[in-house]
């Protein structure tokens, strides 16, 4: 199974301390190191772009942006964004606000049936409007 790794999994492992994580914080990253040795984590550019964002020192931006130049780019296309802005309609009918890049996640994993890797739980909120498949650390 391939995996989207969402930005809050990625800032635990590679934007902070493994001595500063928790017992779960531990489990997580060391999944998400799986998910990598195996191949199957996946990005996109707006989850690079918000892991870059707010870097200050040049030196760690450049080291962080080689590294994650490792994993290739989905290739967003027009019928990604469609659904997503789909996506978003059916949650907001049903009371369930998300932003833009949320549902653009969602989008690309359903449409090529991976499974969303993420800490946030709103995504748990869309899970429940839309089949979305939730990976489980």
């Amino acid at each position: 199974m391939t995996v989207l790794v969402d930005t809050p999994v990625w800032s635990l492992a590679l934007r902070r301390k493994s001595a500063d994580l928790n017992a779960r914080e531990q489990v997580l990253t060391r999944a998400l190191a799986e998910l990598i040795r195996e191949g199957r984590a996946q990005m996109m550019g707006a989850i690079r772009q918000e892991l870059l964002s707010g870097i200050r020192e040049e030196e760690r931006f450049h080291k962080l942006r080689n590294y994650l130049r490792a994993f290739d780019e989905p290739g967003i296309e027009i019928l990604d964004y469609e659904e997503a802005a789909r996506m978003h309609n059916v949650c907001r009918g049903r009371g369930i606000a998300g932003s833009s890049i949320d549902f653009l996640i969602c989008a690309v994993a359903q449409r090529r049936d991976w499974h969303i890797f993420t800490t946030d739980r709103d995504f748990d909120r869309y899970g429940r409007v839309m089949k979305l498949k939730l990976y489980a650390a």
